[in-house]
């Protein structure tokens, strides 16, 4: 603090001065101590002359008031405002917001910022996202969707750095998208003087603060979309939760009470997207009371209706799966399998199916000349190139997509293979492969990171001999060794483990799930195995009326991918007793368990979101993996990311290769708009050929982050104005806080001397004295 301080202008009449004042005072008082006066008269008028000689006195001494002030112009001074959406919450139903209280403070021609200018060059900045120069603060529309103060100081002191700074005045409520730890060298920051927006009294509010989305193989309710509201000002009151789709359409409403603690609302939305792909759902809340309003949010009593919504994205894409099923012989599991995948679009069934082993070829079978099986006779594929051999199996195709796929039989190489997403081996046992095929299902799964289940039968698991074979090693149970079979039937049971799986429920609820497992019927065949393997996980066994139990269901992770064991060789008895009028159980649980077996099956091309949790205005990065036909990283292709706004604008964005991981492109997305974007990913090979396409989506929702708290924090400013030097000023004492600049530390001063004695004042202060003083003696007669 720099004060103005008393100097003497010619100190060496010091003693001179004090010598008459002290002379002219022991006469004064000689004087009237013989005058004939009454003590009152006297003591004043003594007190009037002595004080009139000496204001003359220091006159002789020329005081005078000597102080530093700022140099006019030569120090810098910020004005930085908010201009983000924030400065829309209102503080009670009939004020104005707290933007438009703020607008009225910043006009151009008030008096505080004409005194600020006089004394200094004033620089105006205002910030959302981005921090940006001004004129002045009549432009401010507080349409911003994000609130980067740290950031904006920063910027705005390593702008103005090396230049004398006398301090920032900071107008906001507080809060901010970006962290504190963006605010880089805060002791090289001038003095900070926040200017608080907004008062501490409890608002009307009913926020959603979080959506999340969980997706499930569950077929009734695929779909969860958890919803937390919070509640402030509102008690003993009904509040509506609603989620709707992107044209607002309404799908799902649910009613709750708040409580009279005001505890926050949780609530989950359970459905079944319509469409599959990327879709965006918004969640909604709001007072019942105050529905009637809604087409014009301005007349809801809340402080801001800016957090009553959120986005989520859901994306159902990754289809069509396909799915390889190779069985030993016809049976009706394939028959139940094939009907229940005929009702899902996005699932595509490719049977395999053997209708008669290999036989030896001895040359003294069928006519004389023939070398091809007989079961072809009589048919217009006579050439020894097209009808099967007797050494071959009858091989029956289902559900291919050309004449070609599967023509030579099971897949021998891995680009035949891995165009698959799962494979399905039903009572077929390994003398059906050769080692290098069932070598090749193995890296399906580990490499490929594809699905793999096994079915029970009379040549599956041990009877088929899979034992010491690389689909024994991938199989989540051991099957060296096969064990008798019990003649009691079988009920099925579901572990611990098995109850949290939604794709192995086929009910809603716990009670109904176990009403239907105790409906189901009992089972004959079961493929009884030793043990299985660590880190497999039984998610239903069988037990006989001895109260023996023997696994029925086992899943475990191989490398990459997953694999699963069905143990049940007569799942279809499960039909048997559903009535026509049901849905059929046994469908439900096909497309089910196939949905988990291909849900997580990468495919050539794979895009991901990512965006800094920490900073919601940060980029989004799209990154792409891609991979070749057997599935390792490919590192020469051509990404081409075509990205649509919440406009319906669309943008064309490079991908570039990451400098860490090999086969994977990046490509970053400033959003500038708030909503959802929906990108689509083209990857095209060195050759010029498509490898894939993919989807991605993502929501903007900087906004959210600045509503989720909504009286000013005052805690995170005061921290910044102590750790600066300045102090928080209240938004009605900015004139008295501008007149006080002077007398702080500012970087460019000069000096300033006011001559006291050189002043009128003074002289009219003597000779008022000495007036009264002779004023006085007149009164009482004297002389």
């Amino acid at each position: 603090m720099i004060f103005a301080t008393l100097i003497w202008g010619t100190p060496a009449w010091l003693i001179p001065a004090s010598v008459i004042a002290f002379g002219v005072l022991v006469l004064v008082s000689w004087s009237y101590w013989r005058a004939a006066l009454k003590p009152s008269p006297k003591l004043l008028a003594v007190v009037f002359k002595i004080a009139a000689v000496g204001a003359l006195a220091l006159c002789l001494l020329e005081p005078l008031f000597s102080g530093l002030r700022p140099r006019p112009g030569a120090n810098l001074f910020v004005l930085i405002a908010d201009d983000s959406r924030s400065l829309r919450i209102r503080d009670t139903h009939d004020r104005d917001t707290r933007g438009a209280e703020l607008r009225r403070h910043l006009t151009r021609d008030s008096s505080w910022q004409t005194r600020l200018a006089t004394d200094f060059d004033l620089r105006r900045y205002a910030f959302d996202r981005r921090v940006h120069p001004v004129d002045d603060f009549e432009s401010l529309s507080f349409e911003g969707s994000g609130s980067v103060m740290f950031s904006s100081l920063s910027h705005v002191a390593k702008r103005l750095h090396g230049r004398p700074n006398a301090g920032m005045l900071l107008f906001t409520d507080g809060h901010s998208t970006d962290e504190l730890t963006q605010l880089s060298a805060i002791d090289e920051l001038p003095p900070i003087y926040p200017v608080v927006l907004g008062s501490a009294e409890e608002l009307r509010d009913v926020q959603v603060t979080q959506v999340a989305v969980s997706q499930t193989n569950f077929e009734a309710a695929p779909v969860t979309i958890a919803a937390e509201i919070g509640v402030t000002g509102v008690r003993d009151e009904s509040i509506v939760v609603q989620l709707l789709d992107e044209d607002d359409k309404e799908l799902q409403r649910a009613v709750l009470k708040v409580s009279a603690d005001g505890k926050p609302l949780a609530y989950r939305f359970l459905f079944s997207p319509s469409v599959p792909g990327i879709s965006f759902y918004k969640v909604r809340a709001f007072s019942e009371a105050d529905e009637s309003k809604l087409p014009t949010p301005e007349r809801i009593a809340e402080a801001t209706f800016e957090n009553n919504l959120r986005w989520a994205v859901v994306d159902r894409g990754g289809g069509p799966y396909r799915v390889l099923y190779v069985t030993g012989r016809p049976n009706w599991e394939f028959k139940f399998l094939r009907r229940a995948l005929q009702e899902d679009d996005e699932v595509d069934l490719v049977g395999l199916i053997r209708i008669a082993k290999k036989e030896p070829k001895f040359t003294f079978r069928g006519r004389k000349g023939e070398t091809t099986n007989p079961l072809f006779r009589g048919f217009d594929n006579q050439s020894d190139e097209q009808a099967e051999q007797y050494d071959q199996a009858v091989l029956l195709r289902i559900g291919t997509e050309d004449a070609e796929e599967l023509r030579d039989g099971f897949p021998q190489a891995s680009e035949e293979l891995f165009r698959y997403h799962a494979v399905v081996l039903d009572d077929v046992d390994a003398a059906n492969f050769t080692q290098d095929q069932m070598s090749l299902i193995q890296e399906f799964v580990s490499q490929r990171g594809g699905g793999f289940l096994m079915l029970g039968g009379k040549e599956s698991f041990a009877g088929g001999e899979y034992a010491r074979t690389p689909i024994g090693e991938l199989l989540p149970v051991y099957v060296d060794v096969a064990t008798a079979e019990p003649k009691e039937d079988y009920n099925l049971l579901l572990t611990r483990e098995g109850w949290l799986q939604p794709w192995v429920r086929m009910r809603a609820t716990e009670t109904s799930e176990q009403q239907r497992l105790d409906e189901m019927p009992g089972f004959k065949t079961v493929n009884r195995v030793r043990s299985i393997k660590p880190g497999a996980s039984v998610l239903a066994h069988v037990r006989t009326e001895g109260d023996e139990s023997y696994p029925a269901l086992v899943v475990q992770r191989f490398g990459k991918g997953r694999a699963a064991a069905s143990l049940i060789g007569d799942l279809w008895r499960w039909n048997l007793r559903r009535s026509e009028s049901n849905e059929s159980e046994l469908e439900k649980s096909w497309r089910q368990t196939i949905r988990w077996l291909v849900a997580d099956v990468p495919g050539r091309v794979g895009v991901e979101t990512q965006q800094d949790a920490g900073d919601p205005l940060a980029p989004m990065e799209l990154v792409v993996t891609v991979r070749d036909q057997d599935y390792r990283p490919y590192d020469n292709a051509s990404i081409e990311v075509k990205v649509m706004t919440p406009v319906g604008t669309e943008l064309v964005l490079p991908a570039e290769p990451s400098t860490q991981t090999s086969g994977t492109y990046i490509a970053a997305f400033a959003s500038r708009m708030t909503g959802p974007h929906h990108a689509e990913v083209i990857v095209t090979a060195e050759d010029g050929s498509e490898i894939g396409r993919r989807e991605a989506g993502w929501v903007s929702e900087p906004a959210t982050e600045e509503f989720q708290h909504l009286t000013p924090n005052r805690d995170i400013l005061n921290d910044l104005a102590a750790r600066t030097g300045g102090e928080v000023v209240e938004l009605d004492r900015l004139d008295s806080f501008v007149e006080s600049l002077p007398n702080r530390k500012i970087p460019v001063t000069e000096p300033w001397v006011y001559p006291l004695w050189h002043q009128w004042s003074v002289f009219a202060f003597a000779i008022g004295c000495l007036a009264g003083e002779w004023g006085l003696r007149r009164w009482n007669g004297l002389p």
